[in-house]
């Protein structure tokens, strides 16, 4: 589970397993269905090699690009940083890569079920243009398959290591390369090594569960089980599609296959990918694009087209290739409104297991509408990480964005150059109703976690759902930058004097910069309910007009700060802050962690307390 301070928060993540997932915003069923579920990631954002220990090498968080963790010492016979649990069995690891020198004798590797420092996994690049995947006991060496394949210095790769059983296997970009059998151990850590090497590491990720690589999306979304106290909420417009299971030997007809080495003419398969861009073109409706693990680097934004469209009982999917990573970064791009990541302008799309970085401005642009939106990280954006938005002011209203479902995401550390306008999530301007946030976590961005703001000239703004999420620390980034003209709240419902009806429950704004709930001049009927504020810089609740309705709220702080404002209906079920906590703000004393369960659902706890409110 993550866990959170009022400072920046740690660029590695530990997600929760097991019985502590089994309470999260509701009760859910302990039986779930099995599928990859990443359990630790590193990208070395945060300078930090917290959790690394290191065995030999010279180590350092330096940039290239992004920040990377880079052993420069290429004379060094054995150089490792291990992280990770010990009693680690079955599992995927998978690094970016990134060879500066290839010594005589070394290689550039990556290490899975690490007992000891001499005994593990290893898939390891080498001299001559050779891939390994290698069995290493006590520092003895059995190679369990070898491939011929271009190992090139200053090129980055993904390697990908998979364990499972006696099984063993190996991947380079995407394409298995090796498999073998093996029972030298059983269990162990992840690692990163190099050996009269010199190299760059980012990017780490474990996944367990399900089975990989199999290219299963896992991509429905949950069904609530709720308690007998609490009514389910009520289902968004999207409907929860179900994924298909191929098989890599036998890809289905439906499914296309992309990597960072595919080409826009190949056919699509497993053994010969094609890349994200003819892949969006050539995709049938109900049909998949499965993206394997790596960096793609992009300089343009990446556009699924308006009337490229599913349909409601038939979704295009373009989903993270089970067990692995896939990064849309774009790095190259300048800050400019022009320059978003991907723009998903088509209808009836569900998007899956993205991480999406670096834009120029937006990392993720919704304007169609219907889609599906889960698990995607975005971040380090120069502007919103995540927005839904019409695509131009000519746009007629009954084109405006409706109907999306935006599950299960985290969007952090987007930032602009003039603090003002990077949002984690925003859906602002121009949006048709129906769109809704579900277990999703904002943190750590240059401005407001949340951005509702309104101002249109041809229609009102539709209603948005915010439910079961949580933002904290917004208007810090993770390395302490502030920008003083940034809003910097939790969630801002409005703007311009405009009513709109938005719907906020049993979310959480804790330690942002501002206020942790604020009307933003919006006078209309906001319903706020069984909503959590802690610790916000200002007032945790800060509504000054309009009709709105409050039920169930709490607001905590732990030591002065500004009474709350809440202009409306407020009834005696909420606690707000007036100079005092009240009774239920004795559960929520200590510091924040969170974690995605393995159905999705967000898990939150406060001092080592689940929070279900």
């Amino acid at each position: 589970m993550r866990s959170l301070s009022s400072t920046s928060p740690r660029t590695r993540r530990w997600l929760a397993a097991g019985a502590s997932a089994l309470l999260a915003f509701g009760l859910f069923s302990a039986t779930q269905a099995a599928f990859a579920a990443t359990v630790f990631s590193a990208t070395f954002e945060d300078g930090s090699t917290s959790g690394w220990s290191k065995s030999g090498g010279t180590w350092a968080v330096v940039t290239d690009g992004s920040k990377v963790l880079q052993q420069s010492n290429a004379t060094s016979e054995n150089a490792r940083e291990f992280a990770g649990d010990a009693a680690w069995t079955d599992y995927t690891v998978q690094a970016s890569v990134k060879p500066l020198s290839l010594g005589s004798g070394g290689f550039v590797g990556l290490l899975a079920r690490a007992s000891s420092s001499t005994t593990f996994y290893r898939l390891a690049l080498l001299p001559g243009n050779v891939v390994q995947l290698q069995a290493v006991n006590s520092g003895s060496v059995t190679v369990l398959g070898s491939v011929s394949r271009t190992v090139a210095t200053g090129t980055w790769y993904t390697l990908s290591l998979t364990v499972s059983g006696t099984q063993i296997s190996g991947a380079v970009n995407g394409a298995t390369v090796a498999t073998g059998t093996s029972s030298v151990v059983a269990k162990g850590r992840i690692g990163l090594q190099t050996a009269y090497s010199s190299a760059n590491f980012d990017n780490v990720t474990v996944t367990t569960g399900g089975t990989t690589p199999s290219p299963s999306a896992s991509a429905s979304s949950p069904t609530p089980t709720v308690s007998p106290s609490r009514s389910a909420s009520p289902s968004p417009s999207p409907s929860s599609p179900t994924s298909p299971s191929p098989s890599p030997s036998t890809p289905p007809s439906s499914a296309l296959y992309v990597a960072p080495g595919g080409s826009d003419s190949a056919p699509g398969t497993v053994s010969s990918p094609t890349t994200l861009t003819s892949a969006i073109t050539r995709i049938a409706a109900g049909g998949t694009i499965y993206m394997r693990g790596g960096t793609y680097n992009y300089s343009t934004t990446v556009t699924i087209a308006t009337g490229n469209n599913g349909t409601s009982s038939a979704r295009k999917k373009l989903s993270a290739y089970s067990g692995e990573t896939p990064v849309l970064n774009f790095s190259a791009q300048a800050e400019d409104p022009a320059n978003r990541g991907l723009a998903l302008n088509g209808n009836y799309w569900h998007v899956y297991g993205l991480i999406v970085e670096r834009a120029g401005d937006n990392g993720i642009f919704v304007s169609g509408s219907n889609n599906i939106i889960e698990r995607t990280i975005t971040r380090f954006n120069r502007d919103s990480g995540l927005q839904l938005s019409r695509t131009a002011s000519d746009t007629p209203q009954s084109l405006w964005p409706a109907n999306n479902l935006i599950l299960s995401a985290e969007s952090h550390d987007n930032a602009d150059s003039d603090g003002e306008d990077a949002d984690g999530f925003a859906a602002k301007l121009t949006i048709g109703t129906g769109n809704v946030f579900r277990y999703a976590v904002s943190h750590n961005n240059i401005d407001d976690g949340w951005d509702l703001y309104t101002k249109t000239d041809t229609g009102p703004i539709g209603p948005v759902t915010i439910e079961d999420s949580l933002s904290y620390n917004n208007g810090t980034l993770s390395n302490g930058t502030v920008n003083t003209n940034g809003d910097r709240n939790g969630y801002k419902l409005g703007g311009e004097d405009i009513k709109v009806n938005h719907v906020v429950r049993r979310s959480i704004a804790f330690r942002n910069g501002k206020h942790g709930f604020t009307y933003n001049s919006n006078p209309g009927s906001i319903t706020m309910s069984s909503n959590l504020s802690i610790d916000n810089t200002e007032r945790n609740f800060s509504f000054d007009a309009g009709t709105h309705v409050y039920r169930g709220n709490t607001s905590c702080r732990s030591g002065s700060g500004s009474n709350d404002k809440t202009i409306g209906d407020a009834d005696s079920s909420n606690q707000f802050w007036t100079g005092g906590n009240g009774s239920r703000c004795a559960s929520y004393t200590g510091s924040l962690a969170w974690s995605f369960a393995s159905d999705g659902r967000l898990v939150v706890t406060i001092g080592g307390r689940v929070v279900s409110l």
